[in-house]
């Protein structure tokens, strides 16, 4: 239980009715989740406007309220509060509802298209091999030291940031790694977090559906890296044209890592197999699980976060070292008659082309690719032909199957697909909408020693129908298929 005027401190109120002095027992932006002594903050939402249910959380027992205008009804006993931008006001809210946790340990945010899931689960997992208890937030599930918590979104609202903030502070944390995306900067889930350090990975095409333009997307990309204060670091990827305007106007330390320029922290690949790659970083000579020129970057960064820490060289590279890949990126799987399936959730046209590639530099010419490829419903359409176009152009086969078509007609997201491909890739292309008996057709044309890339959901254990999450793990079907017809 606070106080409201505690968890009022650092907001810019415009006008306040009713006692501040008040005990606040919880706070919430759900209607739904109100209690006796609540505060509610009214947030403009995409579906629906929190003001409509000020009312209704009044009833419900909420004290206070915390709104972008005030209520013209008169209510005893009930404290209102006006601001001007409620999503901006809840982080700050959240935080000072928490005790500020953010303050309280290392605090690092991981932005980019691609990579984020990677580097903030090898932070975390480097720097509890290191010796320090750590919490991380990611797509795949967030952790308190090594309790494992389901993650339902990239980045949670900004109660469950600042919650799971605390709790890894009760449990004696002292480093959190955090993918930090788009979505949650636009919507200020991250406002009132102070943030050690900030790693920006790539910008490449995606969620265009919900920004409209790339130049939108970028600007909420670098939004993240304006607000970093002073004492903040910020390690951008020096190869990526928009790493430089990320940092344009930031007051944090920034540094550089790359493998194609010059920077602060550097990488070279030597050697590349399907059971790992043989690197070097900072001069020094790395075997790695890890596999694909994008997997280095997602190392490198990695590395130079722990430096920017002041970890020793040697202490990062041996724990860099005994690291495996992280659930449902390039993680591979391998038939007693030596099909290798890689299994990754490159869901993008830019993310699907690194894993090509990195495939295409270690397969022999005597080695077919055969890829199985979907794309999201009721996501960005434009990227549609565009993954088709790159899984055409750089496999032997190609398989078009589902992905989640949510409440979309799979074989019409399929035809949108089918859009990119060119008439002289067309005739290795075979559309499949079932993506089960797509998979096991990709088994059945496979011969010795072929590879089978299944992309675009990794480590999800779903599928999503017409509004139904229905059980589908990529890794569990291409075990029961390998299983069934090569033992």
């Amino acid at each position: 239980m606070r106080i409201l005027n505690d968890i009022l401190e650092s907001i810019n109120t415009i006008e306040v009715i009713g006692n501040t002095a008040i005990p606040i027992t919880s706070i919430t932006f759900d209607s739904r989740n109100i209690i006796a002594g609540c505060l509610f903050i009214a947030i403009k939402g995409t579906q629906t406007d929190g003001h409509d249910y000020i009312e209704t959380t009044i009833a419900a027992g909420a004290t206070a309220i915390v709104s972008e205008t005030i209520q013209k009804k008169q209510f005893k006993n009930i404290t209102f509060v006006k601001v001007n931008d409620t999503s901006y006001a809840l982080g700050i809210i959240a935080s000072n509802f928490y005790n500020n946790p953010s303050s309280k340990l290392k605090l690092v945010g991981v932005t980019g298209t691609n990579g984020k899931t990677t580097i903030a689960t090898l932070l975390y997992n480097l720097i509890q091999k290191l010796g320090y208890k750590a919490g991380l937030m990611s797509t795949i599930r967030n952790y308190i030291g090594d309790e494992p918590i389901d993650a339902t979104h990239t980045t949670p609202d900004a109660i469950q940031i600042n919650k799971l903030l605390k709790q890894m502070i009760d449990k004696g944390c002292e480093y959190c790694f955090m993918e930090v995306s788009s979505h949650a900067i636009h919507q200020q889930r991250i406002s009132g977090l102070k943030f050690t350090g900030a790693i920006f990975t790539n910008i490449t095409h995606d969620h265009l559906d919900y920004h409209e333009t790339f130049a939108e997307y970028i600007k909420a990309k670098k939004k993240f890296f304006d607000n970093l204060k002073p004492e903040s670091f910020a390690i951008i990827n020096n190869d990526d044209k928009n790493g430089k305007i990320m940092v344009q106007n930031t007051k944090a330390r920034v540094k550089k890592y790359a493998i194609q320029s010059a920077a602060d922290f550097k990488a070279k690949i030597i050697e590349s197999h399907f059971e790992g790659s043989l690197l070097k970083i900072d001069n020094a000579d790395l075997w790695t699980y890890f596999i694909g020129k994008f997997n280095a970057y997602n190392l490198l960064a990695t590395y130079a976060c722990c430096s920017m820490f002041g970890f020793e060289k040697n202490k990062i590279l041996t724990a860099i070292s005994e690291m495996k890949p992280v659930e449902g990126r390039f993680e591979t799987f391998r038939s007693q008659n030596e099909i290798t399936a890689i299994v990754d959730y490159a869901h993008t046209p830019d993310a699907l082309l690194n894993v090509l590639n990195a495939i295409n530099q270690i397969r022999n010419a005597d080695q077919d690719l055969i890829t199985i490829v979907g794309a999201g419903g009721d996501r960005d359409k434009t990227k549609r032909p565009d993954m088709a176009k790159i899984a055409s152009q750089n496999s032997s086969k190609v398989i078009l199957t589902s992905d989640n078509p949510r409440s979309e007609d799979p074989n019409a997201i399929i035809e949108d697909m089918k859009a990119g491909i060119d008439q002289e890739n067309n005739k290795k292309v075979l559309a499949i909408t079932d993506r089960k008996e797509g998979i096991r057709t990709a088994c059945l044309l496979a011969k010795k020693g072929d590879i089978i890339l299944i992309a675009g959901k990794g480590h999800e254990t779903y599928q999503e129908i017409n509004g139904i999450k229905h059980h589908f793990d990529d890794r569990e079907i291409i075990k029961q298929i390998f299983n069934e017809l090569y033992n």
